[in-house]
C-alpha cells in the first residue's frame, strides 16, 4: 500500500522560492508527479518524474521555474519552485502510480495521493 506525505508549503512573496518534499513509501512507482489545485479550478499536472530513467516533464506554465527531482536513498521527490507568481497559489499534491501508460498530467491515472500542502504567493 502506497503512502505519500508532502511537506514544505507556505507563504512567500512573488519572485520568491519554495521547495516541496514528498516522502514516498510503498515503492516501486513508475512515475511520481506534482499536481496543484486552486479554488474553483481543476486539478492541474505540474511536473512528472519517471523513475525508470529519471526523465522529467513540466506544464508550460511552470517550465523554466520549477524543477522536479528525486533522492532515491530517501525515497523522496522534490519540487523546487523559483520565481513564484501569485497565480502559482494553490494546494499542491504529490501523486504516484505503479502502472504503465496514461497521460502524466491526467489525475485519473494515479492511484496514490498525498494530503496536500498549501502554497500561497502574494504580490
Amino acid at each position: 500500500q502506497g503512502q505519500l506525505v508532502e511537506s514544505g508549503g507556505g507563504s512567500v512573496q512573488a519572485g520568491g522560492s519554495l521547495r516541496l518534499s514528498c516522502a514516498a513509501s510503498g515503492a516501486p512507482y513508475r512515475r511520481l508527479s506534482w499536481f496543484r489545485q486552486a479554488p474553483g479550478k481543476e486539478r492541474e499536472g505540474v511536473a512528472v518524474l519517471y523513475t525508470a530513467d529519471g526523465s522529467t516533464y513540466y506544464a508550460d506554465s511552470v517550465k523554466g521555474r520549477f524543477t522536479i527531482s528525486q533522492d532515491i536513498a530517501k525515497n523522496t521527490v522534490y519540487l523546487q519552485m523559483n520565481s513564484l507568481k501569485p497565480e502559482d497559489t494553490a494546494m499542491y499534491y504529490c501523486a504516484a502510480t505503479a502502472a504503465f501508460g496514461g497521460w502524466w498530467y491526467s489525475a485519473e491515472t494515479y492511484s496514490y495521493w498525498g494530503q496536500g500542502t498549501q502554497v500561497t504567493v502574494s504580490s
